[in-house]
This record gives structure tokens, C-alpha cells and sequence, in this order.
């Protein structure tokens, strides 16, 4: 490609990743988007959801919104490396990696603590929408995280990218999308309380 081509690419706008990528990420989008007005509707509706919704640490929560803010801002720059040819780009990816898996370590912890404590998928409604939220958001985190694994094999022996741009492009968008539903997830499960009386 052209000097004369990039220039009209970069006029036209450039959707990062496969067209394919982006009809996975709006389906995703959408059955998330369901199940937050699910829960936001319950919420509005069962006052005993605030009971256990109190038992949840705030801390942990914006701790791991943190991690995960700064691991996509990692995955971000991975993608500007690559664009410039730099070699930071393992660097960065491995960077995201580490900090995505301080997440999981950070919710395990916290699962830990409810389950000990006897708040279980079962043990109110409450903790049944905590527990499929987190729980399908944490999937997706790992497949995010098997996803830069692959990323990091695939650059050369300095740390440059030397894949196709459309895979690692298409790659943080998927780990950004994983932000995004933490980030809804924590204002709307951590934060989000019950407006109505008691």
C-alpha cells in the first residue's frame, strides 16, 4: 500500500479488525444490554435485592475496574506500537495479559468471600444475577486473555508485531469490550441502588 493509499484510508476512516468481529461484538453488546435492563427492572422491583447487594466490596470492584482500564489502555498502545513498527508491541500486549489476569486472581478473591460467607448462585436473587454477570463477564475475560496469549507468540524475536494489523486490531477490540462490560457491570451491580422505599 501507498503512502497516496494510506492517506485515503485514513481520510475514509478505518474500522478496525473483520467486518465479522463487529457483528460478534454487537450481539454480544445487545444480549448484555438484556440483561441489564433485566436486572435494572428487578432491582427497581425487589427491595430485598439491596440487602445482598450490600454484602459486595466496592473496593474490589473499582479495583478491578482499574486493572482492567489500564490493562485496554496496554492493548491500545500494543496497536499504536504496531502501526509505527516499533518493538514494544510484546511488551504492551504482555503488560494487558498481566494485568488481566491480576483481575481474575482479584475476582476469584472475591467469589471466595461470598461463597465462605454462604452467598451462593442460590442464596438470593440478588447474588443469582451477580454470579451469572460476573461469571459469563469472567469467561469472557479468559478467552480475552487466551486471545493475547496467541498475540504475544506472534511477534518476532523483538517484540514487534508481524501478523496481519486487521488480527491485533480485531484483538483489542475484543479486549476492550471486556472493559466496556465490567465497566456497565460495575455501575450497575457495585454502584446502582435501589431508588424506592424500604
Amino acid at each position: 500500500m501507498t503512502a497516496a493509499d494510506n492517506r485515503s484510508e485514513a481520510l475514509r476512516g478505518h474500522i478496525p479488525g473483520e467486518p465479522g468481529l463487529w457483528v460478534l461484538i454487537f450481539g454480544d453488546l445487545l444480549v448484555f444490554g438484556i440483561l441489564f435492563v433485566t436486572y435494572a427492572v428487578n432491582l427497581a422491583t425487589d427491595v430485598t435485592m439491596s440487602v445482598s447487594q450490600a454484602k459486595l466490596d466496592r473496593g474490589l470492584g473499582l479495583l478491578n475496574t482499574v486493572l482492567l482500564l489500564s490493562s485496554s489502555w496496554c492493548i491500545a498502545h500494543a496497536v499504536i506500537a504496531a502501526r509505527r513498527g516499533s518493538s514494544g508491541v510484546r511488551q504492551m500486549i504482555l503488560a494487558a495479559m498481566a494485568l488481566g489476569v491480576a483481575f481474575v486472581g482479584v475476582k476469584v478473591v472475591e467469589w471466595g468471600g461470598h461463597i465462605g460467607a454462604g452467598d451462593t448462585l442460590n442464596s438470593s436473587s440478588f447474588f443469582t444475577f451477580y454470579f451469572m454477570y460476573t461469571g459469563i463477564h469472567l469467561l469472557h475475560v479468559l478467552i480475552g486473555l487466551g486471545v493475547l496469549t496467541w498475540l504475544a507468540t506472534r511477534c518476532d524475536t523483538n517484540g514487534a508485531w508481524s501478523g496481519s494489523p486487521a488480527t491485533l486490531e480485531g484483538s483489542a477490540v475484543f479486549w476492550h469490550l471486556v472493559d466496556l462490560l465490567w465497566v456497565m457491570i460495575f455501575a450497575l451491580v457495585y454502584l446502582l441502588r435501589h431508588a424506592g422505599p424500604a
